[in-house]
């Protein structure tokens, strides 16, 4: 019942928007219009259209249009109007949706060992993220993907995680304690702040804000960036900058969908979410300190406190992963993140 209405809802947001595509009996079924596109995919985002990711996931559809000369033409639906983050994930992989860009902890859910690059204070900088998604390492996590129905064709940057809240600044892991904190849903992260004595629950993130005004909860934790853009300032006093984890947004596509494309347009599409989660990783870095800035401007108070300490503090999450993802897994991310 719950599948049927999020197809239904797919179908009216399809409509509203004027979209040139249509769902068939025959999943992934290409559309042969009348100019000269004859691949019609359809991609699924949670950002914002007022974002800085909307923008360059746009500018990735656009790139695409152009390099295959109007061949293969990706239609882009922002803000979550086709369902949450999970529920578009499920979509592509039923095959309803094409593409999407989800949390990384969601494409861990089809890839357990994308876990990895979740552990707390894994990445100190972004310095050497890049060269670890995007090389053989970030092939090898995510090789299970395809039997589950699903291809990864890039990480895109969501970045490294801060945590904010109403009540204290965060000095120390003693601080967390018994703070109701709003995760997205990923199991790396519950772990994290559970090992920290907070009580974390996952929410949909077009929903934070009411719920950080409405005190449903006393903190949350994001990028930077993220928390400039959704003005969680207004209803967060403290900002601490803890860098607790990294994570990625993988850009999933439907791997029947893509076995269906001729190899050339398959090159353009890995190509160009290869370059432009590249450059959103750019983008994000160049975008934080300015965000940042305002934010304390704004008045929100900013705290640096010892990393040590929360590393300390966090050394059973390691142990609690290596047990399911593997020793030999987690000590080759450790060497490639150092």
């Amino acid at each position: 019942m719950k599948k049927t209405w999020i197809l239904v809802l797919v179908g009216i947001m399809v409509i509203a928007f004027g979209s040139s595509w249509w769902l068939s009996g025959d999943k992934n079924s290409f559309q042969q219009t009348k100019d000269k596109t004859d691949f019609v995919l359809r991609l699924g985002h949670g950002s914002p259209i007022s974002s800085m990711r909307h923008e360059l996931i746009q500018q990735y559809a656009d790139w695409v249009y152009e390099q295959t000369n109007g061949r293969a033409k990706i239609e882009v639906f922002p803000n979550e109007i086709l369902g949450s983050e999970k529920q578009m994930t499920q979509l592509v992989v039923d095959g309803t949706l094409d593409i999407t860009i989800v949390l990384h902890g969601l494409a861990a859910d089809y890839a357990p060992k994308l876990a990895a690059v979740e552990l707390p204070f894994l990445f100190s900088s972004m310095d050497k993220v890049g060269a670890l998604l995007d090389g053989p390492l970030g092939d090898e996590l995510a090789k299970d993907m395809p039997a589950k129905g699903l291809r990864l064709l890039s990480y895109w940057d969501n970045g490294l995680r801060q945590i904010s809240n109403n009540k204290l600044p965060i000095e120390k892991p003693e601080d967390l304690k018994g703070l109701k904190i709003r995760t997205p849903e990923s199991k790396m992260t519950l772990s994290i702040f559970k090992t920290l004595g907070a009580t974390p629950a996952p929410l949909a993130f077009n929903e934070v804000y009411l719920a950080l005004a409405d005190s449903r909860f006393d903190g949350q934790e994001n990028p930077v960036v993220n928390i400039h853009m959704m003005k969680f300032n207004e209803v967060q006093k403290y900002l601490s900058i803890t860098n607790h984890k990294y994570e990625s947004n993988p850009m999933l596509m439907n791997e029947q969908a893509w076995q269906k494309l001729p190899p050339d347009i398959q090159k353009v599409l890995k190509e160009g979410a290869v370059k432009f989660a590249v450059e959103s990783r750019r983008i994000n870095q160049e975008a934080e300190g300015k965000a940042l800035s305002e934010l304390e401007a704004k008045g929100m108070k900013i705290s640096r406190p010892d990393i040590g300490l929360f590393r300390e503090s966090t050394k059973s999450v390691y142990d609690e992963w290596s047990a399911a993802l593997g020793k030999e897994l987690i000590d080759k991310v450790i060497s490639a993140a150092k």
